[in-house]
């Protein structure tokens, strides 16, 4: 397995497929790089690298006490560029991975990035205050840790069947994705788990959106009950100059998962471009 060492000696597990313009992949929260493959194997076989990896605390990669505020996974993200000998790459960046990419942005002046893509990520801003009226209430993400505290294992089960708009009337993916992410989820530990959650519950990346200084795309579902895009994406649209909006009607979270072939070539359409 190859290994990214970071600044404070954190291992990052990585995958390196293909050849070509760099595509790097930013996982989501509480999953892992898996959570890319399909994604990641269409890319490579058209003709780009595709470097993905396992967010600290997460999957294969070390799992320290400390690091889950977004300046250290950002500066994580610079070392993946750096030791990978990524130069004009696009940044790939689902829900908590959006922020890792909004992040370095700001903090890394976009070194060596091209473009960029938020896919149903949490950028700009998740908490609900007065001047983010449509963003989530501090309580919702107190029942979730809590929720977490006292059962890990059943909380992701409930988890991910509202991250995949799974319901009574509604079955978008199988038993057995449900049962993979929960199992996916859980090779985190806990600190990682729940301060990440609230990394991405508290971190206000509006300041952030300035630094986009290259071609952006955002994707996200408009049914998206785990981040809701009016806080998110359309926020971000309006803050990011020149952003590409495209929102998928209807659709949850998990759009990696649910609406795959059309972000796989809503993604190699703008790849391309």
């Amino acid at each position: 397995m190859s290994y990214i060492t970071t600044q404070d000696q954190t291992k990052l597990f990585y995958k390196d497929w293909g050849t070509g313009k760099p595509v790097i992949l930013l996982h989501g929260w509480p999953l892992s790089s898996d959570s890319w493959d399909d994604q990641a194997l269409a890319i490579a076989n058209a003709g780009f690298r595709v470097i993905s990896y396992d967010r600290r605390g997460f999957g294969r990669s070390s799992h320290p006490f400390d690091g889950y505020d977004y300046n250290t996974l950002a500066d994580d993200l610079a070392a993946v560029i750096e030791q990978t000998g990524a130069t004009d790459a696009t940044l790939v960046g689902f829900s908590m991975g959006g922020g890792e990419v909004a992040r370095y942005m700001s903090r890394h002046a976009g070194k060596s990035v091209s473009k960029a893509v938020l896919v149903a990520s949490i950028v700009p801003y998740m908490l609900k205050t007065q001047d983010n009226p449509n963003g989530t209430p501090q309580s919702t993400f107190e029942e979730m840790t809590a929720g977490m505290k006292k059962d890990r294992a059943a909380f992701f089960a409930d988890f991910f069947k509202t991250f995949y708009g799974a319901g009574l009337l509604s079955n978008p993916v199988s038993q057995e994705v449900l049962e993979w992410s929960r199992n996916v989820a859980m090779q985190a530990n806990l600190k990682s788990t729940l301060a990440c959650a609230e990394s991405f519950a508290t971190t206000d990346f509006r300041p952030d959106l300035s630094a986009f200084k290259v071609p952006t795309l955002i994707i996200h579902g408009t049914d998206d009950k785990t981040v809701p895009i009016d806080a998110s994406a359309r926020e971000a649209a309006k803050g990011i100059p020149h952003a590409t909006l495209i929102e998928y009607n209807g659709a949850a979270h998990g759009i990696t998962v649910t609406e795959k072939d059309t972000l796989t070539q809503d993604l190699l359409d703008f790849l391309h471009s």
